[in-house]
């Protein structure tokens, strides 16, 4: 059974000629029309781009000191209990 296009949108992009080259070059090799190849290898990049920015990677260092630090947290500094008296009483100014 065909598999059916659900592409309705269209994307243009102005890139140099060297450019087009190459990345007709890489399609062909792939066995792949153009369009297809250039919407796969932005799909990819957006992908890794999310998952860069979704994820936080810590050193083996930093991770023991963060599981240290959520175990035994330190006493708030006086700005932050000066932040949370002032939340509190806006709090309770709305209510």
């Amino acid at each position: 059974m065909p598999q059916q296009n659900s592409r309705t949108t269209r994307l243009e992009a102005r890139i140099s000629p060297e450019a087009l080259a190459i990345v007709k070059r890489a399609a062909e090799m792939e066995g792949r029309s153009l369009s297809d190849f250039v919407v796969s290898a932005a799909q990819d990049a957006a992908r890794r781009t999310i998952e860069e920015n979704q994820l936080i990677r810590l050193s083996i260092e930093d991770q023991a000191r963060f599981v240290d630090m959520l175990l035994d947290p330190p006493e708030p500094a006086e700005a932050l209990k000066r932040a949370k008296a002032a939340h509190d009483a806006l709090i309770l100014k709305a209510q």
